[in-house]
């Protein structure tokens, strides 16, 4: 069992190889965390409304976001505010209007899965 660190050695196992490649599964606690941090994004239907419009549609504006996800504009701009400290999204303002995208390639994949037909 060589991947199981020195603070759990002597702890009795059943299958011991099959613990090693659990171990070697989950990987770096940094990676777990940050994938933890997406699906928290994620876990907030409101937010998942909006990753979804932004998604299928491409650059929206709030106000746009508003109408179509049924919330008020500033509920998106604080939703929005979110995302982006999170790096999900980024906004590109033309002239007065900023438009908002997805920029995480990991969570514009996770969207890919999720259908309206589901």
């Amino acid at each position: 069992m060589h991947l199981v660190p020195a603070d759990r050695a002597d702890r009795r196992t059943i299958d011991g190889h099959r613990v090693c490649d659990a171990i070697a599964a989950i990987g770096d606690a940094g990676r777990v965390r940050a994938w933890a941090d997406r699906f928290a994004l994620l876990a907030d239907p409101k937010r998942l409304a909006l990753l979804l419009a932004l998604h299928r549609t491409g650059p929206l504006a709030v106000s746009d976001l508003a109408v179509a996800t049924g919330m008020n504009d500033p509920a998106v701009s604080q939703a929005l505010r979110l995302l982006r400290a999170a790096g999900a999204v980024t906004g590109e303002k033309e002239g007065r209007v900023v438009r908002y995208r997805v920029v995480d390639p990991e969570i514009a994949v996770l969207l890919g899965h999720c259908t309206a037909d589901d």
